[in-house]
């Protein structure tokens, strides 16, 4: 009988949850719903430096609000529980000195100022810096000797010497890599909390874990994790190392300098959940097919490892707005309100319901709403010359903008009666409505503007007109 397949996300509380890590949590989820199995979300808080105070609660409320579930974690429990790292310290013990008494680790109490000479040297000779080994022969007299003195200690693994580590990533085929370009990796810090390399294959381990996705910045770090698994005598489980996503420039990958990478962010700048979801399926997996909007349903469907990519996926922005203004354009008005409503926090419910149907067509993200109809609320400082952008003359202007003033004494057939009015005076429309969008709105790029003009109101549309007139006289 074949083990059920049981996937796992393992974020660390050390800052904001990165755009890639949601991706691969979505590919972890996908690939546990598809093959009927589990999907476990566990905290991996061993990195006490780094620890940043309430990011356990944010990082589960990001994920959640990407529309993505667990069935075992920290805040609903489970059968393999707990699944906070540091609420495991007595389990990475018993381990721990299965490992020493059987030879694959040591203590080592080199104190951090001999271990930083030592790596300088090695550097200056030009070799990989690991560590020297200046502490595997010490005989069990001089261990207890040294621990009942109360020495700063770390407990070290004990690598094989110049042996060729094996396994197949689901993603990248078979790879080979030797051990004699390994470190002795430290498991446990002087502190008694383990390091990630050895908590992480125990807790899988005990999860029973069956498959690991991660990126592909670990791959050299795996043979370290399998020589654990063999040390056990333990399954190894199927590796997939994910590609990183490029930052659109095509340089080097997305980072926190060159603009925001979290996934809150995004929801932050009016992205649709559903969409960057959408978005991220695509950069690294495809379906064989040229189908490109996708449910979570219907990912969970298509999922397979065998279209996950080799190559690293450009962060495409132009792509997501392009993929965000589809889901936009399929919601309804009533769908749309709450997001209109949170970006646009002056606008009442009247003008909202004006705006919606006029906006949802053009809204490529919801922050940008704010800019796209700031006319509704500020007046912008212009210069008049862009009331003259068309090469109006100065009196046609004041006689289009006086004209159209009277008009707007009545808002009813707006469209129809403005048309009729650029017709009776022989006006050109391109630099008639070039006047009135400067007018109205101070810049010469606006939303559809007839349209939208019911939503700024007959007092504030004749009271602009009024300020633009000034500026021509």
């Amino acid at each position: 009988m074949t083990e059920p397949v049981r996937t796992r996300i393992a974020p660390s509380p050390t800052g904001e949850y990165h755009i890639g890590h949601l991706r691969t949590c979505l590919y972890d989820y996908a690939f546990a719903k598809q093959q009927g199995g589990q999907f476990v979300l566990r905290i991996e808080n061993t990195d006490q430096k780094r620890y940043s105070p309430g990011s356990e609660n944010r990082i589960l409320q990001d994920i959640r609000d990407y529309g993505l579930t667990w069935d075992e974690g920290p805040d609903i429990g489970g059968p393999f529980g707990p699944y906070i790292q540091t609420e495991r310290l007595n389990l990475y013990q018993k381990y721990l000195k299965q490992l020493l008494d059987d030879g694959h680790a040591y203590y080592c109490f080199c104190s951090q100022e001999r271990l930083d000479k030592m790596r300088e040297t090695q550097k200056a000779a030009k070799k990989i810096p690991k560590y020297d080994r200046h502490c595997l022969h010490l005989s069990p007299e001089e261990i207890k000797k040294n621990l009942d003195d109360g020495q700063s200690f770390v407990v070290r693994m004990r690598v094989p010497d110049n042996q060729v580590i094996s396994f197949n990533d689901a993603i990248r085929g078979k790879i080979n890599i030797n051990t004699k370009d390994m470190d002795d990796q430290v498991l446990m810090k002087s502190d008694g909390i383990p390091t990630y390399h050895f908590a992480v294959v125990v807790d899988d381990h005990l999860m029973n874990i069956t498959h690991i996705f991660r990126g592909e910045e670990w791959i050299t770090s795996t043979p370290k994790q399998i020589l654990l698994y063999q040390f056990f005598g333990w399954s190894v489980p199927v590796f997939a190392h994910l590609t990183v996503l490029l930052d659109p420039s095509g340089k080097g990958k997305m980072s926190k300098r060159k603009g925001s990478v979290s996934a809150r962010s995004f929801l932050d700048d009016g992205y649709l959940p559903e969409a960057l979801l959408n978005f991220l399926m695509l950069l690294g997996w495809n379906p064989g097919t040229n189908q490109e909007i996708f449910s979570l349903e219907d990912f969970v469907k298509q999922f397979s490892l065998e279209h996950l990519h080799k190559k690293s996926p450009i962060f495409d922005r132009k792509k997501l707005d392009y993929i965000n203004g589809i889901y936009i354009r399929q919601k309804t008005d009533g769908e749309l309100l709450p997001y209109f409503k949170k970006f646009l926090h002056a606008a009442t419910d009247d003008q909202l319901a004006v705006l919606i149907p006029v906006l949802k067509e053009r809204t490529v993200k919801f922050s940008d709403l704010k800019e796209t109809v700031r006319f509704l609320f500020d007046d912008v400082v212009y210069d008049k010359e862009l009331l003259l952008k068309k090469g109006t003359a100065p009196k046609v202007a004041v006689d289009m903008l006086a004209k159209t003033k009277a008009l707007f004494a009545d808002f009813s057939d707006l469209q129809n009666r403005i048309t009729n009015l650029i017709a009776s005076n022989n006006w050109n429309v391109g630099e008639y409505f070039m006047v009135l969008r400067v007018a109205i709105c101070g810049v010469a790029f606006t939303p559809p503007l007839v349209e939208c003009l019911p939503a700024l109101g007959q007092t504030s549309a004749i009271r602009k007109i009024d300020i633009a007139l000034g500026l021509l006289k």
